[in-house]
């Protein structure tokens, strides 16, 4: 999933509970495309792989990323940004919230990306604040 922050998912893909999904990762952030201009791309040490890191800096995006512990050549990264990665744990929380999502009722996939959807529309309408 690309979050914009904690109540505004960007697009997410569901992807096999058997695969690792830095694959998935790398054709999601290909779907969003190339940005405009460079944009952080805060994104979790499970996804740091060369290949993903490669994409995202073809797509104009800066991975914040920390290096895993037995990186051979390990990297700078900006740790007070990479502490917002906080908020996109805070949105699947929220999506976790409902029931018939966390249970994974649904056996198609299509049935249950679309209460997926339903959970992310509604989780952005409760944080409009009415006046």
């Amino acid at each position: 999933m690309m979050a914009a922050n904690e109540r505004s998912a960007i697009d997410f893909i569901l992807s096999s509970g058997r695969r690792h999904g830095a694959p998935q990762g790398r054709i999601l952030m290909e779907t969003v495309g190339k940005q405009k201009r460079l944009t952080h791309l805060i994104i979790d040490k499970a996804y740091g792989d060369n290949n993903t890191l490669y994409t995202a800096q073809m797509l104009k995006f800066a991975p914040v990323v920390p290096p895993k512990s037995n990186c051979v050549a390990p990297w700078e990264y900006d740790k007070e940004l990479y502490k917002r990665r906080g908020e996109i744990e805070r949105l699947f929380r929220l999506i976790q919230g409902f029931r018939r999502v966390f249970c994974r009722f649904d056996k198609l996939d299509i049935i249950y990306i679309s209460f997926v959807q339903l959970a992310l529309i509604f989780i952005s309408i409760k944080s409009v604040r009415f006046s």
